[in-house]
């Protein structure tokens, strides 16, 4: 059976990206409510302020390990040969500017059309992904897997030095301290203190920036070390694999979080353990769920965030341009409505799930009519 067909069986692999994606928008959806809207939402939507783990922060390292699990299944034809690698590889780089070139214009969308409206950011989220695909796509190709296991293991552990490292611009380092880091500091020697980086000020960093891109890299390779393993082994069958490996690693990034705080914005190299292992953790019970396995009564559970899986990047992107609808007064008027009956924080999802129901009909129809949007 080659990668391809393989692929084609693992729903498992679609679905969790697509609640990933899901998850990505009602984080953001809900920041949007509690921000802009001014409402109460339920705590665990919003990200951790520095050191900790809400809900929020584990939809995208999620998503970002999904895409490394499909590199082994898109790419495994090109690895076993390796006479057109040159035009693979130069796929592969195209395919990761693009990302981050679009990531770009969407995290500057407002200012390209106002710019006085403030300034420009370099870093985002599709930048990130693009950077991590481009990297975990080549070392793949070029490197075995007891080789990446060996990347994965020195960029977590040297990592850890690096964040601790006196800061460039003379800011005490103190890892408990929001920005008070080596890798913060790098961001503002860069960009400076201004609004190019997400957070700003004298403690100013970028939750996408330059340095945690190499611990993302780690984690992109644990997604391809999981896709491996899946088009090695037959469907439903690598659940067991995957759980202890999710269960070991959710302990050891645990433990290391006493000495290593788990951090989002900085993607701390515990934080890098956790989340995959309750990615894994999620990825092994969905494939001894559904991979392999006849439709059932429940399939329409599925179906939800398989439109979404499918066409990740294309949701993500509609939302991205669609934001505002949020707040317009359609999506609104039923959360005012509720107020008098529900407490704020479950009113302020009706509007929310309002507007991820129509991104998902969008999604759904692409799906119906059998295409896939490829960047």
């Amino acid at each position: 059976m080659d990668a391809q067909a393989k692929r084609d069986r693992l729903l498992s692999l679609d679905v969790l990206r697509g609640v990933a994606v899901m998850g990505m928008i009602l984080v953001n959806s809900a920041a949007g409510m509690f921000y802009d809207v001014r409402a109460t939402v339920y705590s665990p939507l919003l990200h951790a302020h520095w050191n900790g783990l809400m809900l929020a922060d584990l939809v995208f390292p999620a998503f970002l390990m999904m895409m490394g699990v499909s590199i082994p299944m898109a790419l495994a034809r090109a690895k076993a040969d390796p006479a057109p690698r040159p035009g693979v590889e130069r796929r592969i780089l195209m395919r990761a500017a693009r990302l981050v070139l679009i990531g770009f214009l969407l995290s500057n969308i407002y200012w390209f059309a106002h710019f006085s409206s403030g300034h420009w950011r370099l870093w985002g989220v599709l930048q990130r992904i693009g950077l991590v695909y481009g990297a975990c796509a080549l070392l793949y190709l070029h490197c075995g897997p007891r080789l990446r296991i060996w990347i994965i293991v020195a960029v977590l552990v040297l990592y850890w030095p690096l964040v601790l490292a006196p800061s460039l611009d003379g800011l005490p380092t103190d890892i408990m301290a929001r920005g008070h880091n080596f890798v913060a500091s790098v961001d503002r020697v860069l960009l400076g203190t201004g609004g190019h980086n997400y957070v700003q000020g004298d403690a100013g960093y970028d939750p996408e920036g330059l340095l945690g891109t190499l611990p993302a890299i780690a984690h992109g390779l644990i997604g391809v070390w999981a896709g491996e393993l899946l088009t090695r082994q037959p469907a439903g069958r690598g659940f067991r694999t995957l759980g202890i490996a999710g269960v070991a690693m959710l302990a050891v990034g645990l433990a290391w979080s006493l000495a290593f705080p788990i951090i989002k914005d900085i993607w701390s190299s515990s934080f890098v353990l956790v989340t995959c292992g309750i990615t894994l953790i999620a990825l092994a019970m969905l494939h001894l769920l559904i991979d392999g396995k006849p439709p059932g009564r429940t399939r329409w559970l599925v179906n939800v965030p398989l439109a979404f899986g499918i066409n990740a990047i294309a949701a993500y992107c509609l939302h991205m341009v669609t934001g505002s609808v949020l707040g317009w007064d359609l999506l609104q008027a039923p959360y005012r409505l509720a107020l008098p009956v529900l407490p704020m924080p479950a009113a302020s999802l009706i509007p929310i799930f309002l507007y991820m129901a129509l991104i998902w009909v969008a999604m759904a129809w692409l799906r119906a009519q059998n295409w896939i949007i490829k960047v």
